[in-house]
């Protein structure tokens, strides 16, 4: 099961003084307020006499974001460009993933250092991160991330996943990795990949990850790219297993192609399991004909996050860990137009990808955490639209990133 969120991380339990933020507009509200924070949490409670202020000029304040799907450790983020070769399999892309690995002369803890502290100056105040599990990097990737996260820990949130990119079946070895990482408490959730379609061995990879599950207390979440029949078979096979385990709430499915354009009433009949499972998924955004239907799943009350994916690693050029411009190119994928869609973009961004992560939600309301950013701007649409820099960025009640820089 994904480890439960730090208090203390939250700014729960904090001891430092009340801050108070001045002028400000909570979601572009017409009239500016006073935010006032108390312990790491939103308060209602009039501003104590000793607080600290600190002035929003009338900015906007909106929740920090989560990216409930990234790969930091294959990252070249921060370093000199890499000319990419043709792939047009998860095999070649894998097989350059290894070479890349290799040609690296920083470490991943580096690497996905610099990648995760880019992404606090965006506005992320949690993520899960997924590092590849394989003979060809042991758990170098699980470490790295590791490392990343406890410099981060007063920032940012991170849950760690084993994927094993390479396959489970098909890579001897990588069976192994993955139970020793489970077993010793290095990750949170364990990972698979496309059991049919990549592994050839759906029965086989599903019935070891689900055991893991079971056995030590992690989550799940399994990329799956299969589309059509195979991937709703698949689809089927992790309903299938999370109910006869009773994984309930610990089971997250990724990218999920399968979905992206099934007629309503079959959507809403497998909405309907995924629901009564509480099954996560999220989407990455990567085109009009594969992004997820997610106010129709939401609609049936299932968990439905965005992520960034891969970062400017073997598989694309592209990509920044800012998941503000990953909501806006949701909204773009989607052709959204009204504000109301362009506005649900960022609330996909920002609570769909905390309830998929089990975090609280960082609303304003009071009681909530102390995690947004300040930006200028009229309104959330606009803010979607234009991508404006992110002034401040606050984790319970603190900034931790000024300008663009951290704190």
């Amino acid at each position: 099961m994904p480890s439960a969120p730090d208090p203390s991380r939250h700014g729960a339990g904090d001891t430092g003084r009340p801050v108070v933020f001045r002028d400000v507009r909570p979601f572009g509200a017409a009239r500016p307020v006073d935010l006032t924070v108390v312990d790491g949490l939103i308060s209602d409670r009039a501003a104590p006499a000793d607080a600290e202020v600190v002035e929003g000029g009338g900015r906007i304040a909106l929740p920090t974001l989560v990216d409930a799907h990234i790969h930091p450790d294959k990252t070249t983020w921060g370093g000199p460009w890499e000319s990419r070769r043709a792939a047009h399999s998860i095999e070649e892309f894998a097989a350059q993933d290894a070479e890349l690995f290799r040609r690296q002369r920083r470490s991943v803890g580096e690497r996905a250092y610099g990648l995760m502290a880019h992404a606090v100056t965006r506005g992320t105040r949690a993520m899960r991160a997924h590092a590849d599990v394989a003979p060809a990097y042991g758990t170098a990737g699980v470490e790295g991330l590791a490392q990343a996260r406890e410099r981060l820990r007063h920032a940012l949130d991170v849950q760690i996943v084993a994927f094993p990119q390479h396959g489970v079946v098909r890579a001897p070895g990588t069976a192994r990795l993955l139970t020793d990482a489970a077993r010793d408490g290095a990750v949170d959730l364990i990972g698979g990949i496309d059991p049919a379609g990549f592994d050839g061995a759906p029965e086989a990879q599903l019935d070891l990850v689900f055991d893991l599950a079971d056995r030590y207390g992690v989550g799940l979440d399994l990329h799956l790219h299969e589309r059509g029949a195979q991937g709703l078979t698949s689809l089927r096979r992790i309903l299938d297993r999370t109910r006869a385990l009773a994984l309930h709430g610990r089971v997250t499915v990724s990218h999920v192609f399968c979905l992206a354009d099934l007629p309503e009433a079959e959507l809403a009949a497998v909405a309907a399991d995924l629901r009564e499972l509480d099954i996560a998924l999220t989407t990455v955004a990567p085109s009009g004909s594969l992004v997820l239907p997610i106010a129709a799943l939401t609609g049936h009350g299932v968990r439905v996050g965005l992520g960034s994916d891969g970062v400017r690693d073997s598989w694309s050029p592209f990509g920044d860990a800012d998941m503000l411009h990953r909501a806006h190119q949701l909204g773009r994928v989607r052709d959204d137009r009204l504000d109301a869609e362009l506005t649900a973009c960022y609330l996909t961004g920002a609570h769909g990808g905390a309830e998929v992560l089990g975090l609280p939600r960082a609303d304003l309301s009071p009681g909530s955490p102390a995690d947004f950013l300040l930006v200028r701007g009229e309104c959330v649409p606009q803010i979607v639209v234009d991508l404006p820099p992110r002034d401040l960025v606050v984790r319970g009640g603190r900034i931790v990133a000024r300008d663009g820089a951290l704190v």
